[in-house]
């Protein structure tokens, strides 16, 4: 399996007069335009996942919206073990349940840093590996999807879809 791993856009700072549930906290307006840019150069050097599985959070569900229009991929399905503060093995154990081949995540750190550091066989530290927003790694396992079963992947530059 190879799994595409993106941290959220830029969303607004936190706010509990403007958003008491944090989880409602929106990308801001440039976070929108680098999503739509970061979404088209995607769209161009990745071939599309199969299927793409998102955060409840709000910020991460309009990101995974954006990476749709503009870089044509699937429609995202909300993942509860998405959410933050969700172990990396709940997640493992979402992604062992998907039949597709190619899958898409989009959430938030520094639960992406630790399910990657969870993921390779190495003894990276989580917070080695955290993504910027709109940071994008991609992991590929061989055989079955499990912790130190992964390769990082680079992405290639400047090459048309596969």
């Amino acid at each position: 399996m190879e799994l595409v791993i993106v941290r959220h856009a830029s969303a607004f700072a936190r706010d509990p007069r403007r958003w008491p549930d944090d989880r409602e906290r929106p990308l801001t307006p440039e976070g929108m335009l680098r999503a739509r840019r970061t979404a088209a150069g995607l769209g161009r050097i990745l071939a599309p996942p199969e299927r793409v599985l998102t955060s409840p959070f709000v910020r991460a569900v309009e990101t995974a919206a954006i990476l749709t229009t503009h870089a044509g991929w699937a429609q995202a399905s909300p993942c509860t073990a998405l959410a933050p503060e969700v172990p990396p093995e709940a997640l493992l154990e979402a992604l062992r349940a998907e039949p597709a081949r190619r899958i898409a995540i989009v959430g938030h750190e520094p639960q992406l840093g630790r399910l990657m550091a969870h993921c390779l066989a190495s003894a990276a530290r989580p917070d080695a590996l955290a993504l910027k927003k709109l940071g994008v790694a991609v992991l590929e396992f061989t055989g079955a999807v499990r912790a130190g079963g992964a390769t990082l992947r680079l992405i290639p530059r400047g090459r048309g879809r596969r």
